[in-house]
């Protein structure tokens, strides 16, 4: 079977990857398309620090998790794909159905997410497992490679939600890549009536507009807080000093959520966020329930997520892929389509 597999931070092509087979509750499919995450991205570049904080950790879900960063690291969490057969005794779906899922595998010895992994295939490659009690039947109608964002839009439904804005708060969204866009698209879809995004990249300035922002700003002339008085930002960049920045910056009583990903250490001062009483929310991922309202608000029409789509490749551009996405004036979100 053909894949694109990370091998020592380089994505390569193989054609030799042992088919999986379903066991009872699992389904066979077919991947239709497959997104590039910037998290997949990050791995790449930085899997021992991600490794090492993630099981540093106490309480986290995946704190146990182990990855071989010498051997082959399958990836791939936001896709669409095709039921090819179900596992013993196992009732799903049939054959030829496009599906979709939140990327989580269960298996015999637990709980297996879709995201890096020796043993578990993700959405580079042809075929992938996935588990039938979480499949999600792809509306009638709907192109299954918009169907493969519905795992970003849901992270930024869910931001969104966390955030408990009401429609005639004012958001900011700083960082205009894939997850702040769903973020945009999610408070456009709440009916928030003023919508600022701030990027230095014009051409995502201009994406973030079609995607529903009232206002865009390039933080290069000035401040965003200088052109807006925000009750909710959303810090969706994930690089150290803007959440000390927006503390600084932010309004008394604002609301900050941070879904952007850091992975260095970073410094804040207390103060500014004690003096202003400011709120701050981290968030991550989504429930169950915020994927499937995703995906219903991208059949529906209510989220055009063909705009982000800025690339498609096979498989055997995987790595090229990578590498393009590090220019935020070419692209927003690559496919891959098997």
């Amino acid at each position: 079977m053909r894949a694109a597999v990370l091998r020592d931070g380089r994505m390569i092509y193989r054609d030799d990857v042992p088919e999986p087979t379903p066991g009872p509750g699992q389904v066979l499919v077919a991947v239709t398309a497959c997104g590039i995450c910037g998290s997949d991205l990050h791995f790449a570049a930085h899997g021992d620090q991600v490794l090492a904080a993630t099981q540093s950790m106490s309480g986290s879900p995946s704190s146990g998790a182990s990855v071989d960063l010498s051997a082959d690291i399958f990836m791939g969490h936001e896709f669409s794909a095709t039921v090819l057969e179900a596992g013993p005794d196992t009732d799903t779906y049939a054959a030829g159905t496009a599906v979709t899922s939140i990327p989580v595998l269960l298996a015999a010895h637990g709980i297996e997410p879709i995201v890096y992994s020796n043993s578990t295939m993700g959405g580079y490659a042809e075929q992938m497992l996935l588990s039938a009690p979480l499949l999600i039947p792809i509306p009638n109608g709907l192109d299954p490679r918009h169907a493969a964002l519905t795992e970003p839009m849901a992270v930024g439904l869910h931001a969104v939600n966390r955030s408990a804005i009401t429609q005639g708060e004012t958001a900011l969204v700083l960082g205009c890549g894939p997850i702040g866009m769903a973020i945009i698209a999610a408070l456009r879809t709440a009916g928030v009536e003023n919508i600022v995004a701030a990027d230095f990249s014009p051409s995502r300035r201009r994406l973030a507009a079609t995607m529903g922002a009232h206002l865009t700003l390039d933080p290069a002339a000035g401040s965003p807080f200088d052109s807006v008085t925000p009750k909710v930002i959303f810090e969706a960049v994930g690089v150290p000093g803007v959440i000390d920045d927006v503390l600084r910056r932010a309004p008394v009583r604002s609301r900050l959520v941070v879904a952007g990903v850091c992975m260095e250490p970073d410094t804040v001062h207390p103060f500014y966020g004690i003096a202003k009483q400011i709120s701050v929310q981290f968030v991550l991922a989504y429930e169950p329930a915020e994927f499937t309202a995703s995906l219903r608000a991208i059949a529906e029409g209510r989220i055009d997520v063909a705009p982000l789509i800025t690339g498609e490749v096979g498989l055997e551009d995987v790595g090229a892929a990578f590498a393009d996405l590090a220019d935020p004036e070419r692209h927003c979100k690559i496919l891959v389509t098997p």
